[in-house]
């Protein structure tokens, strides 16, 4: 490795609340983000800064508010409007699309199409291949039967199974990500949410292949905290903590001076070791 090579560096952050990941999160970008062109994708031709790798843990995501609120004396919007988060729950926690929608992240979670053949197995009583319960498969909120066909909501499955068959298990991940997604002009970037009930309380871990970090984190964040409290409460455990990993968190170049002026100094300052 010549000394013009930058390691590959993971980064580590640990908040007490979503807010607090925000401001965090936002500093360390504006210190150590790299900066760059996008080739591919929604943006591509703009500049963003990225890291290349960071995880966040948050203690204590459930405490209010859950939107990072911006001191006034900064005279700055605050990302996300107090608003947003009820008007995005709908988008995260049912199965409807608009139209111009290939897919949003509540119809890839609690409406899934299930293929014929997994009901043929299931018929066949085929144990090797998938679950045998009658009463998660006749419950019409976990297996959705619309026009002849068979959707999953996996929220509901998760509860169904971790109040009827434990809490030690590692099955229970709510998926977004297809193999098809690879096709797509613009695939979600949320991927997975996975989750562990520990010393009962729900835990979530959650992964974004890509991740807006201004606007995108903190909205997303707190609708996915507003559902894990759902969660918790339809199976009977305590609301708990949140590790949040991405290799593609960033700020696009649109908010640079904004997140400058949040942090105090500029990106060529601390490039400066000023």
């Amino acid at each position: 490795m010549t000394d013009t090579v930058r390691p590959f560096t993971p980064l580590h952050i640990e908040a007490t609340s979503l807010p607090d990941a925000w401001f965090q999160t936002v500093y360390k970008c504006i210190e150590t983000g790299r900066d760059f062109t996008i080739d591919r994708g929604s943006y591509a031709g703009m500049k963003r800064l990225e890291f290349d790798y960071v995880t966040v843990h948050i203690r204590f995501p459930g405490a209010r508010p859950l939107l990072p609120q911006i001191p006034p004396q900064y005279n700055l919007p605050n990302p996300v409007a107090d608003e947003y988060v009820a008007d995005y729950l709908p988008y995260l926690m049912t199965g409807e699309t608009k139209p111009g929608e290939s897919y949003t992240y509540g119809q890839r979670i609690c409406k899934y199409p299930i293929p014929a053949e997994f009901c043929e197995y299931k018929d066949k009583k085929n144990h090797d291949i998938v679950m045998q319960e009658d009463e998660a498969w006749n419950d019409p909120r976990i297996i959705v039967r619309e026009n002849g066909k068979l959707f999953l909501n996996q929220i509901e499955l998760l509860i169904w199974t971790y109040k009827h068959k434990g809490f030690r298990n590692n099955q229970m991940v709510l998926q977004v990500a297809h193999p098809t997604d690879m096709v797509l002009q613009d695939p979600p970037c949320l991927r997975a949410i996975d989750t562990r009930i520990q010393d009962g309380r729900l835990n979530f871990i959650i992964y974004f292949r890509s991740w807006d970090l201004w606007g995108g984190f903190p909205a997303n964040l707190a609708g996915i905290q507003t559902m894990k409290e759902y969660i918790a409460s339809e199976i009977g455990v305590e609301d708990g903590e949140m590790i949040c990993s991405t290799k593609g968190l960033h700020l696009y170049n649109y908010v640079w001076e904004l997140a400058e002026c949040l942090r105090g100094k500029t990106m060529d300052e601390f490039r400066q070791g000023k």
